[in-house]
C-alpha cells in the first residue's frame, strides 16, 4: 500500500471520465439527496453550494491526481471540505448525514469510474483493485477534512456560547441593566425568556460540574473563592430537583427572584451561608429569611413578604390594605375578634367577614405557628416602614 495509490491509475481514466464530469456531479448530487432526506429540504442555492460544488471540486481533483504522487488535497481543495463540515455544524445537523453522503459519493465514484474506463477498453482485476484503493484513500481524505471543519465550528460555537453566557451572568450579577439589554443578552445565551432566576452559591471547584449539569438552563460565573450558578425558572430550578442535584456540593440557594433582583438575592445567599454554616445538603435561603429578618435585613423581610403575601397580590390596593390591617391586628390580639374590632373601629361581623376572606386566600398558613410568626414579622416590618416613610399601604 502507498499513501498515494492514485499514482498506479492508468492515464486514460482521466481521459474517459472528464467528458462525463457534469453528468457525474448531477448523478452524485441526486443520489445523495435521495439517500439523505435532510438534504431534500434545503433550497436550490444551498444544494448548489453544499452538494454540486463540493462534488465537482472532488471529482476534478481526483482526475488531476491520476498517475501522480501528489498529496490528495492541496489547501484550496481541502478548505472546500473543511467549510462543508463547518456548514453542517452551523445548520445544527450532526455529522451522520455528511459522512453518509461521502460514503454514497464514494460508491458512485467507483462505479462511474469503472464504467467510464470500461467504455474505452477492457479492464482487468488489478486495475479494479487499484481503482478501489485510490477511491477509498481519496474519500478518506475528504472525510478527514469535513470532520475537521465540523469539529472546528463546534469549538468556535462553544467558545462563543461560553462568552455569551458569561456576559449574561456578569450583567445579571452587576444589576441595573435596562430590560431590553438584559433580554437581548438572555436571547444570545440561548434563554427563550428572562423571567424568574434562582441564584446558587457554589464552591469554586464545583463550577465545571455545574456548567456541565445545567448547560442551557443555567449560566456559571467563577469568582475568586466561589462560583455563582444562575438558573432560569423551570422544572430544574424547583426545590426537589435542586435538593437532589446539589446534595453534598456545598451549595447555598438564594430565593427565586426577578432578574433585576439577582444581586440582592445573591447577597441573601451569602448571608445565609454565614448564618447556617456548612451543611451536608444544599442550604436554602428561604428557610432562613425569618432569622435574617430578625437581624434587621430588609432584603430578607422583603423576600419573606413577597412569599407570604403573594395570595393577596391581585387584590385592589384598598382591599389589600384592609385585609392586611385586619390580619396584623388579629395576629397581635391572638385571634380575638372583639379586640380587633375595637382597634380597627369596625363591627365584629366585619372582622369575621375579612377573616373568612383571609382564610380563603392564605389557607392553612393561618393555623401554622411558623407561618403566623413570619406573617407577623412581615406585617410589623411593613408597618414600621409605612410609619417611617409616611406612605399609606
Amino acid at each position: 500500500m502507498t499513501p498515494t495509490p492514485w499514482q498506479r491509475l492508468p492515464a486514460d481514466l482521466a481521459t474517459a471520465m472528464r467528458p462525463r464530469l457534469d453528468e457525474t456531479v448531477r448523478t452524485v448530487a441526486a443520489a445523495v439527496t435521495e439517500a439523505n432526506p435532510v438534504f431534500a429540504t434545503i433550497g436550490d442555492s444551498k444544494v448548489e453550494r453544499d452538494l454540486h460544488t463540493p462534488a465537482r471540486v472532488a471529482f476534478e481533483r481526483f482526475l488531476d491526481l491520476v498517475g501522480t504522487a501528489e498529496p490528495a488535497l492541496p489547501p484550496a481543495v481541502r478548505e472546500v471540505f473543511v467549510a462543508l463540515g463547518a456548514a453542517e455544524a452551523r445548520e445544527d445537523r450532526g455529522p451522520e448525514a455528511l459522512l453518509a453522503s461521502l460514503r454514497t459519493a464514494s460508491r458512485l465514484m467507483l462505479r462511474l469510474a469503472c464504467e467510464a474506463l470500461a467504455g474505452l477498453r477492457p479492464v482487468d482485476t488489478a486495475e479494479l483493485i487499484d481503482l478501489s484503493d485510490a477511491v477509498t484513500a481519496y474519500v478518506d481524505e475528504l472525510v478527514a477534512a469535513s470532520t475537521d471543519g465540523f469539529a472546528r465550528q463546534l469549538r468556535e460555537q462553544a467558545g462563543e456560547g461560553d462568552r455569551r453566557r458569561r456576559h449574561l451572568a456578569e450583567l445579571l450579577l452587576r444589576g441595573g441593566s435596562p430590560p431590553s439589554v438584559a433580554a437581548a443578552a438572555a436571547a444570545a445565551a440561548g434563554w427563550p425568556a428572562l423571567d424568574a432566576v434562582v441564584a446558587v452559591l457554589l464552591p469554586a471547584d464545583q463550577a465545571r460540574d455545574a456548567r456541565f449539569r445545567y448547560a442551557g438552563d443555567g449560566v456559571v460565573l467563577e469568582r475568586d473563592d466561589h462560583a455563582v450558578l444562575l438558573l432560569r425558572d423551570g422544572p430544574r430550578a424547583a426545590r426537589p430537583q435542586l435538593t437532589e442535584m446539589l446534595r453534598g456540593r456545598g451549595a447555598v440557594v438564594a430565593p427565586a427572584t426577578g432578574w433585576a433582583q439577582v444581586p440582592e438575592a445573591l447577597r441573601l445567599a451569602d448571608l445565609t451561608a454565614a448564618l447556617a454554616g456548612p451543611q451536608p445538603g444544599p442550604v436554602f435561603a428561604d428557610d432562613h429569611l425569618a432569622a435574617l429578618g430578625l437581624r434587621g435585613e430588609p432584603g430578607a423581610l422583603a423576600a419573606l413578604a413577597s412569599r407570604r403575601l403573594a395570595p393577596l397580590a391581585e387584590l385592589r390596593p384598598a382591599q389589600r390594605a384592609q385585609l392586611l390591617a385586619t390580619l396584623h391586628s388579629w395576629l397581635r390580639h391572638w385571634g380575638s375578634r372583639a379586640e380587633v374590632a375595637a382597634e380597627l373601629y369596625v363591627h365584629p361581623q366585619t372582622v369575621s367577614y375579612r377573616l373568612g376572606r383571609l382564610r380563603k386566600l392564605l389557607g392553612p398558613d393561618l393555623d401554622d405557628p411558623a407561618a403566623r410568626f413570619e406573617l407577623q414579622l412581615v406585617l410589623a416590618f411593613q408597618g414600621s416602614r409605612r410609619d417611617g416613610d409616611h406612605v399609606p399601604e
